[in-house]
């Protein structure tokens, strides 16, 4: 089976060609076939993005680093100052979403966009992971498989489709519990742990048939380093209080998870957080060249999209606070199920009697 309309290069439509994620449709191009090849090459499309683009600069890229570590470091020393519960929501949806944009910060040290520094990427990106509880190489490793299998049902890793046989496999609480919120928010934790449905594996085992034999003190090293983390964690939550460590690190930890949960595999506006975000919202180009760094996609994204032309959908337009991708969330977590288990191109399928086999009067 090959890929499902929910190419991280185009994002994902229906039958008839259009965008049902919060992205501009095609439907005004009565000849556009969205399950044709494109008439460009990926090649048209570097030639494209000016060289400059292509170049990483270390001491620009540490100096996000240094930006975002001091706005931690700011906020919790604020609510601690502060310790009112007046301030503390606002903390947290703060230092979630500085949780988040450190996290981008360490997936383009495992790209290689941070550097040319083999050494610098690994340890800026160790520490910056282990800090939120990800073990960096594994999840360099696993995130790695997904970019060159980016929208195939059966090799990509991540923000892959059930095929239909598995997903008629689960039992209705855990079909549920995958498409109703708030769970699908809190997944990524458990997907670092046990992967996605119909894979096996750890981020954390060694041996996990995600790491091939060279690459299982890569993944030894990362867990090492994450455990660390979790020691110093538990020690703090003895030395300050299990609730003051909660409040501290528990909550924005959750907070984080849910802002990757709602990213998918388009180019989207996230309003005032795209400076804050590092831009991860130029998903489209990032997909295709993810040597790139952060700091260039805008203006990558603004020249491929003359070759691109209408394979490109332009992302909804965004006020301050992006409340529109909560609208797009849950109408894909009420359209997007399963896909076919035949055919080379497949589109997402609705499951009709999802919501109604919970209902009250229904039954599994």
């Amino acid at each position: 089976m090959s890929p499902s309309m929910q190419d991280a290069s185009f994002g994902t439509m229906d039958r008839k060609g259009e965008y049902v994620n919060g992205v501009s449709g095609i439907n005004d191009h009565s000849d556009f076939d969205p399950s044709a090849p494109p008439p460009f090459r990926i090649a048209d499309i570097r030639a494209a993005i000016p060289k400059h683009c292509w170049v990483k600069n270390p001491w620009r890229s540490m100096s996000y680093v240094f930006r975002d570590v001091s706005v931690v470091f700011a906020l919790g020393a604020a609510a601690v100052y502060l310790n009112s519960w007046f301030f503390w929501p606002l903390y947290w949806l703060a230092q979630g979403t500085m949780f988040w944009a450190i996290f981008v910060l360490g997936h383009d040290c495992g790209h290689g966009s941070f550097s040319d520094d083999p050494i610098l990427n690994n340890v800026v990106g160790h520490i910056l992971h282990s800090s939120i509880l990800v073990p960096y190489h594994g999840w360099r490793i696993s995130h790695r498989t997904h970019h060159q299998n980016q929208g195939n049902v059966e090799k990509d890793e991540s923000w892959v489709p059930l095929p239909e046989n598995i997903y008629k496999n689960l039992d209705i609480s855990t079909r549920f519990l995958r498409f109703t919120l708030p769970f699908p928010l809190f997944a990524f934790p458990l997907y670092l742990w046990y992967r996605s449905p119909g894979k096996e594996g750890s981020h954390f085992n060694p041996y996990s048939n995600l790491f091939t034999p060279q690459e299982r003190k890569l993944a030894m090293t990362s867990t090492a380093c994450w455990t660390v983390t979790v020691i110093l964690l538990a020690y703090l939550s003895f030395a300050i209080g299990p609730a003051q460590m909660f409040k501290l690190y528990g909550v924005p930890y959750s907070e984080w998870s849910h802002l990757r949960g709602g990213l998918t595999t388009v180019d989207r506006d996230y309003g005032l957080f795209n400076n804050i975000h590092h831009d991860i919202g130029t998903h489209v180009i990032h997909h295709l060249f993810p040597q790139i760094p952060h700091y260039h996609l805008v203006e990558a994204t603004k020249t491929a999209k003359a070759v691109i032309g209408k394979y490109y959908r332009e992302p909804k337009k965004s006020g301050p606070i992006p409340f529109h991708l909560i609208k797009t969330l849950v109408t894909s977590l009420r359209q997007d199920h399963y896909v076919s288990n035949t055919g080379d191109i497949v589109f997402y399928q609705t499951d009709p009697q999802l919501f109604q086999l919970l209902s009250p009067g229904k039954s599994g």
